[in-house]
């Protein structure tokens, strides 16, 4: 039982953690799929 919550805790460190250094690297979802140049207009 200690494990496995052992394993919760470092779950969510790591899931926190990537979230931020993503973000601060320019990788969040707003900035990837905010720029015009990714817009589709038509076939």
């Amino acid at each position: 039982m200690k494990a496995m919550l052992l394993g919760f805790v470092a779950i969510a460190v790591i899931a926190v953690g990537a979230d931020y250094t993503l973000d601060q690297m320019g990788f969040s979802a707003a900035e990837q799929g905010a720029s015009p140049s990714n817009v589709r207009l038509g076939d």
